[in-house]
């Protein structure tokens, strides 16, 4: 499963409402190579389901999976933060076993 913080719901309606996206639209996470940690995260809005997407429901919201991202972000929360160390969406994964000082791309 792929959930969404309290604080990332709320950051993603107010993307929303701003780019004047409508409900049809969900968050799809995925994995890409590269970062200096070797893998990245990618988030992006979408309103196309692909063939064996992993499909879940957070906080009211769709978060959408390929299948193998989701071997890598399995049990991951999106939260979202505004603190000292920058401000954005960051993922809690419990499956990286080191991860960059930005939290932008990890490894297993």
């Amino acid at each position: 499963m792929i959930t969404v913080s309290e604080r990332a719901a709320k950051q993603v309606t107010n993307l929303m409402e701003t780019e004047g996206l409508d409900k049809e639209y969900f968050i799809r996470v995925s994995v890409v190579g590269g970062g200096c940690s070797g893998l990245s995260y990618k988030m992006d809005f979408d309103n196309e389901s692909q063939e064996n997407d992993q499909v879940f429901e957070s906080h009211g919201y769709k978060v959408v999976c390929d299948m193998k991202s989701f071997l890598y972000l399995c049990g991951t929360e999106l939260d979202f933060t505004d603190g000292l160390n920058g401000k954005g969406f960051q993922f809690n994964n419990p499956n990286a076993s080191r991860s960059c000082g930005c939290g932008e791309s990890f490894s297993v």
